[in-house]
């Protein structure tokens, strides 16, 4: 893609949120595709869509304990000339005047139309005296829940307990899944001390790598934590080396700004960095930009937790979704919700604001932003389970009106 034809690096401007993250999706493609077990695919994501090999359920069975019957024969009294039970099905016919013992989930054997629940009959001896009942009558039919052929899950679709259920009721014992993607994260500054650690009198605890780790986990990555790197351009670069050559995406936290001590994006240039994103017109997370080393791709994100946190769900989120083959724009998918207290005027830059949002009394969305919005603030992040997305040059919204929402948790 040529420089003019690229509106993430247009001359003069900054690319929005959607126009960098466009430019970031066009270099990434999904993973290899493996083979796993149905016990060991909890949390992975089909790379092939599953299809039923048969029908479910196989045969009728009974949706009731009770007595298999011909409906022609009720009401009345009529022999019990066997058992059909879970497993072990009736291997005769339901004749004339016949009713066959029959447990839930059981085969309703041949002959047989309806099943009366046991509560409603008479048992006597060998004979069982039932009421009335229509064809049809408490039996689930072969086929009920899918019939061979249909498709039971779609490519893409991530597995939980139901799906891996469905799959198992279908038979298969294994699936084709995409690798997860390795993600490896890198962080740098003289100012970050290891948690646990005792820090110096002007450090702090590396929080970023730790919270980026537990995102990609949550996502559906695979994270590595490199060493936090010293403010030195040499060590950066031998350290996102080592990270490229054993992931598929190198994620860099601080350092990239154009203060005298941001070493990172300086630091990737020695490894043939190429940028396709330089900075992003977004608030929050300007500084943020992404490109290709000669060894792999590279997103970068502000130092700040706050800042790296919401550029981590706005980019990293759907980068990582494209690489596992599904809907990359499904996770920053906006909703309408209606505000709760008045907002001024925005500036230039897109804004995200950290916020509650929740079920009013009349069943509708309300959100809340969070008064001090300091990118610094992780403590803020963590009460937040939602985004408020403000347009750049945005009037005053008053209070009661619909804004554009990024959920970050159900609601």
């Amino acid at each position: 893609m040529s420089q003019s034809s690229n509106p993430a690096k247009s001359p003069g401007r900054l690319p929005s949120v959607a126009e960098a993250r466009a430019a970031m999706l066009a270099q990434v493609r999904a993973g290899a595709v493996e083979t796993v077990a149905l016990q060991n695919a909890s949390g992975r994501v089909l790379a092939e869509p599953v299809s039923a090999g048969r029908d479910q359920p196989p045969f009728a069975v009974s949706a009731m304990d009770g007595y298999a019957v011909r409906s022609a024969d009720t009401p009345g009294r009529l022999h019990v000339g066997g058992e059909s039970a879970a497993g072990h099905g009736f291997e005769g016919q339901c004749q004339k005047g016949m009713a066959i013992r029959i447990s839930t989930g059981a085969a309703v054997p041949e002959g047989a139309d309806a099943v009366v629940m046991q509560e409603d009959v008479q048992r006597d001896g060998e004979h069982v005296d039932v009421p009335a009942v229509e064809a049809g009558k408490n039996i689930r039919p072969r086929g009920g829940d899918f019939t061979a052929g249909t498709l039971l899950l779609a490519s893409g679709r991530r597995l939980d307990g139901v799906a891996l259920s469905l799959a198992a009721a279908s038979g298969l014992a294994q699936l084709r899944v995409t690798r997860p993607p390795r993600v490896a994260i890198l962080s740098s500054g003289d100012e970050l001390a290891a948690p646990g650690s005792t820090p110096g009198r002007f450090q702090i605890f590396d929080s970023g790598t730790f919270g980026m780790a537990g995102l990609i986990q949550s996502w559906g990555g695979v994270p590595q934590r490199l060493a936090v790197e010293k403010d030195d351009p040499a060590a950066i670069a031998r350290a996102a080396e080592q990270g490229l050559d054993a992931s598929d995406l190198l994620v860099v936290i601080g350092g990239a700004s154009v203060g005298d001590h941001d070493h990172a994006r300086p630091a990737l240039m020695r490894l043939g960095l190429k940028l396709a994103v330089e900075k992003i017109a977004v608030r929050p997370g300007k500084p943020t930009w992404f490109g290709a080393a000669r060894q792999g791709l590279v997103l970068g994100l502000p130092g700040n937790p706050a800042s790296a946190l919401v550029c981590a769900m706005l980019f990293l989120r759907p980068l990582m979704e494209a690489m596992l083959g599904r809907d990359p724009q499904a996770c920053v998918a906006m909703r309408r919700a209606r505000l709760a207290h008045p907002l001024p005027a925005n500036g230039p830059r897109e804004h995200y604001l950290r916020a509650h949002l929740d079920v009013d009394e009349e069943g509708r969305l309300a959100v809340r932003a969070f008064e001090d919005q300091d990118s610094s603030l992780i403590s803020v992040f963590a009460a937040a389970n939602a985004l408020i997305r403000l347009a750049p040059d945005g009037p005053a919204t008053a209070t009661g009106a619909l804004v554009d929402v990024l959920p970050l948790e159900s609601i």
